[in-house]
């Protein structure tokens, strides 16, 4: 038996369900059958599932009606707010909150992955950078026994390589690790400060596979202000994925593959290889009661001394490196330096430093001294490079820098500051990239 008017009536539950209720999943269909029962001829009202419950009586005035059509439909309205038209809005809420609620650990990066709490300071009078890594909170498991073993692994962007990596402990067995490690990078300049980004990447260390990323999270140095220690409680997300060629056009595909190489090729040219600590200075000339004071000091190379410096002269000073890439199957270094002012035409401007046996941070603490005036300087290139020594083969290159007039960035800053400041000591950190010029000598 059929209710009168019941495909009319039908049909205009179908239409407002549709209007009503098409963001949400398909349940409040099944939730409106079980508040309306089956109706009969002989009960022109529907049964109440329940005494609480008192759903209006079913006409076509309250059928056609905007108002009777939301009362109908939404039973959440006759549980809390009676007022009228409220009740598709607040059908919508419920399946959006719902949806949330269910799928959360896979559309809530913070939830799934987990959260990250750190510090950095930026101590602008030694030129270090401190990350102190606090702690993890509701990692994403990762092993089979439903917890992960935790570090978190640095690197700064761009130019990331294994040279500035830097790297936590493990915590094991844990998804809520506790480290309080403090991580230092050395010879942080101001201009590192304005352009590179610091990646924490928090990994699950595996002993028999290898390590998974949990999530990572990116912080600018420039948010960070000198000497003023910056808290960070981050939300670990996933790296940014690449984009892929093979979803686009023919025209596309190519373009991309182009684009691509050129990226690699521009990534490969920045690498980073460590830091060197120069210090320069512009010695005028001396008197000839200077002289016999000066006499043999301040030199530190093989054709470095006092003896000559009535010209004048660059004494340059190799302090220390810093975060060197390891060249040896060890994870260590054999480092030393070797410097040059080209152009050299007779070959007498190369000077080298003692080597310093497995280590990726040596210090030196060298000075060489080259005789020249001020106005032949300025046409000169001092060109300074770090090598691994290697025995029985030859030297492997790690990075060098080039100062000179046509230099840029730290590089020309360092080189105009000494010869206008004569007579002071000016030093400065340059970063190594993997560049070696053609002037470079292998010997």
């Amino acid at each position: 038996m059929t209710v009168r008017r019941g495909n009319k009536l039908s049909i205009s539950i179908q239409e407002h369900m549709a209007i009503d209720v098409c963001p949400g999943p398909i349940r409040p269909i099944r939730q409106i059958s079980a508040y309306f029962p089956r109706l009969s001829p002989t009960s022109p009202t529907p049964v109440s599932p329940s005494p609480a419950f008192s759903p209006p009586a079913l006409s076509p005035s309250s059928v056609t009606s905007g108002t009777g059509a939301a009362q109908l439909l939404s039973p959440l309205l006759a549980h809390g707010h009676h007022g009228g038209g409220g009740g598709g809005s607040l059908s919508l809420t419920s399946s959006v909150e719902t949806s949330v609620e269910i799928n959360s650990s896979d559309s809530d990066d913070c939830t799934a992955l987990g959260t990250l709490e750190f510090e950095l300071r930026y101590d602008h009078g030694s030129s270090e950078l401190h990350c102190t890594v606090l702690r993890a909170k509701g990692l994403k498991p990762m092993d089979f026994n439903g917890l992960a073993d935790p570090y978190v692994k640095l690197h700064l962007l761009p130019g990331a390589c294994k040279a500035n990596k830097l790297k936590t402990k493990t915590i094991r067995n844990c998804l809520n690790p506790v480290w309080n490690e403090t991580l230092t990078y050395v010879g942080i300049t101001e201009e590192d400060m304005h352009r590179k980004t610091l990646r924490l990447s928090v990994c699950d260390e595996d002993k028999l596979t290898h390590n998974e990323l949990i999530g990572e999270s990116r912080v600018s140095l420039k948010r960070v202000k000198a000497n003023v220690t910056k808290h960070f409680n981050t939300c670990l997300e996933h790296p940014p994925p690449l984009p892929s060629p093979t979803a686009m056009g023919e025209a596309l595909r190519g373009i991309s593959c182009y684009l691509r190489e050129w990226e690699n090729e521009q990534l490969h040219s920045l690498e980073e290889r460590g830091r060197l600590l120069l210090s320069l200075q512009f010695l005028p000339p001396l008197s000839s009661e200077d002289e016999g004071v000066e006499g043999g000091g301040g030199g530190g190379g093989e054709e470095g001394g006092g003896e000559g410096r009535h010209r004048g002269g660059l004494c340059v000073g190799v302090k220390r490196c810093a975060h060197l890439a390891a060249m040896d199957v060890n994870g260590f270094s054999d480092p030393y330096v070797k410097i040059y002012l080209k152009p050299d035409s007779e070959k007498k401007s190369k000077h080298k430093t003692a080597v310093m046996k497995k280590t990726l941070n040596p210090e030196f603490n060298e000075e060489f001294f080259y005789e020249i005036s001020l106005a032949e300087l300025a046409n000169k290139t001092l060109e300074v490079t770090v090598w691994d020594y290697d025995i029985g083969r030859s030297n492997d290159f790690i990075g060098g820098v080039c100062l000179s007039g046509l230099s840029q960035g730290d590089a020309l800053r360092h080189w105009t500051d000494c010869l206008k400041n004569k007579g002071c000591r000016v030093e400065r950190w340059h970063i190594l990239t993997n560049e070696l010029p053609q002037t470079f000598s292998h010997d």
